[in-house]
């Protein structure tokens, strides 16, 4: 027997075909965005029509054995992969590359703030402008150097955190929301009107990149091996956290506030702990940035850097690590794969998390159990 697909199915892919079309329309005209319509609800009623007979059950049955053997291996092949990269590829594709390892660091310190403890951040891009502008400030300004400024730059926007979470947190929700966001607003305008500090909207120029043992790691190369090694290192100190009794009393917090309330965690130290935490990390990407960089401005710390750095964790899964990893990397590799089609390429991301939101509303790694996620 065939299975009927109800109307309300039928009604949904329709309209969520008809919205992709019209989106397309402008750029391509009737016919290609008529033919994406029939294209997008075909598709949409197949998997309608798959979702009520026994094809997804089966496909959810089939269970990818639980291996010790397969992270043993896998993790010390990604790691010599990745290491290999600077000696395979263009310079292009490893300055992607660091980008891709600055916005990791971003997203997992998010991820502390949002995934674990619950606190929606919408101003994060704001400790990442402090942590870039520290070091800016410092090396042109005072002569410091990379390394005795990458403790400072971190432990400044820890600290900016750590004060913006006691006030703010006798709030939740929506006005914890609010509250995070105009304080990234009031940054990014700081830095846009001190002149005499900041140098206003023309920004600061002639930040010196990072020196080793008196070996200068300009070039892109080597300093993707540094970034390479900090991101590392963090993923297992986050992962450590995460594991730890702070971690646990953050997802405590997150899944059920007045339960862990009761059950003796002290709320309100431990979400000082998340946005501290989770801001030292923004602290550390902005650094990077700017020595990668060698110029910031507050163009590069808008609203809309901090809603970038939020979609990469709920592209991954709110609350697990290696998803925020990989929508961090997504997020930045996927805009550059689609440069071929420039004036398209936004319009084809924003459908793809839209698709991706609708059949995958926990992100892609969201519920994870499998043994390669286990501590």
């Amino acid at each position: 027997m065939i299975p009927k697909i109800k109307k309300t199915d039928t009604r949904s892919s329709f309209f969520i075909a008809l919205l992709s079309a019209l989106l397309f329309l402008p750029f391509k005209g009737i016919k290609p965005a008529g033919i994406m319509f029939i294209s997008i609800f075909i598709l949409l009623s197949a998997i309608s029509l798959l979702k009520k007979t026994k094809v997804i059950d089966v496909i959810k049955a089939i269970r990818i054995p639980k291996i010790e053997r397969f992270r043993t291996f896998s993790v010390p092949a990604m790691l010599i992969l990745f290491m290999t990269f600077p000696l395979i590829l263009k310079d292009y594709y490893i300055d992607v590359l660091i980008m891709s390892g600055i916005y990791i660091l971003l997203a997992l310190g998010l991820n502390i703030i949002v995934g674990f403890t619950g606190l929606l951040n919408l101003g994060f891009a704001a400790f990442y402008a402090i942590g870039a502008y520290t070091y800016a400030i410092f090396n042109t300004k005072v002569g410091l150097g990379f390394w005795a400024s990458l403790p400072i730059s971190a432990s400044f926007a820890a600290i900016a955190g750590l004060l913006l979470a006691i006030p703010a947190l006798r709030l939740r929700g929506d006005y914890l929301a609010i509250v995070t966001l105009g304080f990234g607003e009031i940054v990014r305008l700081i830095l846009n009107n001190w002149d005499s500090l900041t140098n206003g909207p023309n920004g600061i120029t002639g930040i010196a990149r990072p020196l080793f043992a008196g070996f200068s790691l300009a070039q892109l190369k080597y300093y993707y091996y540094l970034v390479f090694i900090i991101v590392i290192f963090s993923i297992v100190i986050i992962r450590r956290i995460e594991l730890s009794r702070i971690g646990r009393a953050w997802i405590a917090i997150k899944e059920n506030e007045i339960a862990a309330s009761s059950m003796g965690i002290n709320t309100t130290k431990y979400k000082l702990y998340a946005f501290t935490f989770g801001t030292f990390w923004a602290g550390i990407a902005g650094i990077l940035f700017s020595a990668k960089m060698q110029f910031v401005s507050p163009e590069s710390f808008t609203f809309m850097e901090s809603i970038l750095i939020l979609s990469m964790i709920i592209l991954g899964g709110i609350g697990n690590t290696y998803g925020a990893i990989i929508g961090a990397f997504i997020l930045v590799i996927l805009p550059e794969v689609l440069r071929e089609v420039q004036l398209y390429r936004m319009l084809i991301l924003g459908i793809g998390l839209v698709f991706l939101m609708i059949f995958r509303p926990q992100g892609i790694l969201g519920g994870a159990k499998g043994v390669y996620f286990r501590g």
